[in-house]
């Protein structure tokens, strides 16, 4: 036995508009939408990639602010764990037992670069021409990361460097001398600040 329903609107026939449900005709151009919206959102994780591995290489820095290179691990290594009270002042790289300065003959295979950390055009090319009036070895020069530097601090990454930079800080007239694995691709790296006059 059939379930009958009771008679309603959709039983009627007519030549008039449909009643019901149905299928619509498909839009023209909705295939070409959907593509601009995945170029779109393709586009923007592209971009957020690159700004991430820029500011993870330390090739970028927002405006305004000023990015200091990451502590070498041997200075974390030699902070105390044991949460000392943030009031306790950790010693400066000019505090620190500083190693005697080398000679530029000395140098050997120890490559310096000079970065420019300020707005200042042509400050790097100052700065490596004194080296090299000075008898230092530079590889290259370039921009940092940062145009924000305010203090010139010349960056090592072993301690067997740290006499080269100590000779390279003082051929530059200043003190700020760090280690950090910051730079890898050279041995020492001067980053030149706003202090520097040339």
């Amino acid at each position: 036995m059939t379930q009958r329903f009771p008679r309603d609107r959709f039983d009627d026939v007519t030549d008039g508009p449909r009643v019901g449900a149905h299928r619509g005709a498909r839009r023209r151009g909705r295939g070409w939408i959907a593509f601009a919206w995945a170029a779109l959102a393709t586009g923007v994780l592209v971009l957020i990639g690159v700004l991430v591995l820029a500011l993870l290489n330390g090739s970028y820095s927002f405006p305004g602010t000023t990015s200091s290179p990451a502590p070498s691990s041997s200075a974390s290594a030699s902070a105390p764990a044991t949460g000392a009270p943030s009031g306790e002042a950790t010693p400066s790289p000019s505090e620190t037992q500083a190693p005697t300065a080398a000679t530029p003959a000395e140098q050997g295979a120890t490559s310096v670069v000079v970065l420019n950390g300020t707005s200042t055009t042509g400050l790097a090319a100052k700065g490596s021409t004194a080296l090299r009036n000075a008898g230092w070895q530079v590889r290259s020069t370039g921009d940092a990361g940062t145009t924000g530097t305010t203090a010139t601090i010349v960056y090592y990454q072993q301690e067997s460097q740290a006499a080269v930079a100590q000779g390279v800080a003082q051929a530059l007239g200043v003190s700020a001398v760090q280690q950090s694995a910051a730079f890898p691709n050279a041995d020492v790296t001067v980053v030149l600040g706003a202090d520097y006059a040339g």
